[in-house]
């Protein structure tokens, strides 16, 4: 993750680095980064939300469960085309719905898409993860109505108001999956001995 604000001493800084990495999970800690290089390569001067949106949606399938097919699709044809289109008007401006700063923003960050991924952070413990998810950032995104990703959403046609439903139903059968999946791969019980069952059946007949 980027490092915090540079006033603060080097070592605080990596070492807030080291705990946010350490509350992600790696495919999340992978979306991030990929978020980050499409920042770059389309000379934007922050990660914002759409950003993290367009990568997850790329990366994760959790995250592309929760919608259907054909907006999945549109979604993704609507987000290419920020480069050369609709995200041009972003490159002048800063992602930033007011709501109040985390204590920590990491630095080439849009003020929201840092509030979300604190947020998400937070919901993750909440919910007893040891790691922040796919799906947790995804729901703290879509709850900022003022959020490019939002935005990039309510254009492709996506009904946010019924997004947190389908990412709590989602986030069920993915604990069911992982558990289902444990359960399915242990290891079965000892096996009886061929030789006393052999003799048992000698013996009653």
């Amino acid at each position: 993750m980027p490092p915090c604000h540079s006033q603060r001493p080097a070592a605080e800084r990596g070492a807030r680095h080291v705990d946010l990495d350490a509350r992600l999970t790696a495919a999340l800690t992978a979306v991030v980064a990929g978020a980050r290089r499409r920042a770059l390569r389309d000379g934007d001067r922050q990660i914002d939300t759409a950003h993290l949106l367009h990568t997850l949606l790329e990366s994760d399938p959790e995250v592309r469960a929760v919608f259907d097919g054909p907006q999945v699709a549109r979604l993704l044809g609507y987000l290419v085309q920020r480069a050369i289109g609709y995200g041009l008007r972003w490159q002048s401006s800063v992602e930033d719905s007011g709501a109040l700063p985390v204590l920590c923003e990491p630095e080439g960050w849009s003020p929201t898409a840092a509030i979300a991924l604190e947020a998400a952070c937070v919901r993750a413990e909440r919910g007893g993860h040891p790691c922040t998810r796919g799906l947790d950032l995804l729901a703290t995104i879509v709850t900022d109505p003022e959020s490019r990703a939002v935005e990039v959403l309510v254009r492709a046609g996506v009904d946010v108001e019924a997004l947190p439903a389908r990412i709590e139903a989602a986030a069920v059968a993915e604990e069911y999956e992982q558990e289902y999946g444990r359960e399915r791969t242990a290891p079965e019980g000892p096996t009886v001995a061929p030789g006393p069952v052999r003799q048992v059946r000698r013996s009653i007949l």
